[in-house]
């Protein structure tokens, strides 16, 4: 799949001749100002909750692609009524499946536990933050989201073959390198893209220290340069 790192926790993946956008955070990020959002490309944008650094560019990416905005109940109404028409509201344990391709391939999508917290930029209640754990015929992987090490991340690795997966590393507000290191084994998954690091001071990390101690766990992490594009 081929996956495009636009800054802090958003990326895009290609599943078929689909996009699928996660958690748009771009525009007001000095780190991403490299990037044209003009160019930015979704059919389908994916957000884990509602906090502005996850959100910002949802609106304005929906209707500049005519995409279909995901994510739970809460979120999918808030965003309508800021003019992302074309909604899926989902919640936590359910699944749903979406096109990859205009001959009825089909990816599927399930919702899957978050740890953090959830709020509208407005302040209006933002629903229970939330993972995804996508499956396709070209590759499985889970996005985590803002999350904490939780052990329910284990389930997924019992129970589902991951080839690669999207881990916050920043800590501070969420989990770190060394319980990153803890959930992949948990999802039992050795290619790891790391995200929410660098973009403000509470979360840089040590890049160099990070990569070592991944390696000595024989697992590969991957810190994508912003617009970069790489494909596994």
């Amino acid at each position: 799949m081929e996956i495009t790192y636009y800054g802090h926790s958003c990326f895009s993946v290609k599943i078929g001749q689909k996009t699928i956008l996660f958690d748009p955070f771009i525009t007001p990020n000095e780190k991403a100002s490299g990037i044209n959002i003009s160019d930015v490309k979704a059919d389908y944008i994916l957000i884990s909750h509602g906090h502005y650094d996850h959100i910002a560019d949802a609106v304005l990416l929906a209707q500049q692609n005519d995409a279909t905005v995901v994510s739970n109940y809460e979120i999918v109404d808030w965003l309508s009524k800021q003019g992302a028409t074309k909604g899926h509201p989902m919640n936590i344990g359910g699944h749903w499946f979406f096109d990859a391709d205009d001959n009825g391939t089909k990816f599927k999508v399930k919702c899957v536990v978050a740890v953090h917290s959830s709020v509208m930029p407005d302040g209006t209640y933002g629903g229970n933050p939330m993972g995804f754990l996508i499956e396709s015929a070209d590759g499985n992987f889970y996005y985590a989201g803002d999350t904490a090490l939780t052990y329910d991340m284990k389930l997924i690795g019992d129970y589902k073959s991951i080839d690669f997966a999207f881990l916050p590393i920043g800590n501070n507000f969420t989990m770190g390198i060394d319980n990153a290191l803890i959930a992949s084994e948990f999802i039992k998954c050795q290619n790891i893209i790391g995200m929410h690091y660098d973009t403000f001071g509470y979360i840089t990390i040590d890049k160099v220290e990070a990569t070592a101690k991944f390696q000595m766990a024989g697992i590969d992490l991957h810190l994508l340069n912003i617009g970069e594009t790489k494909t596994i």
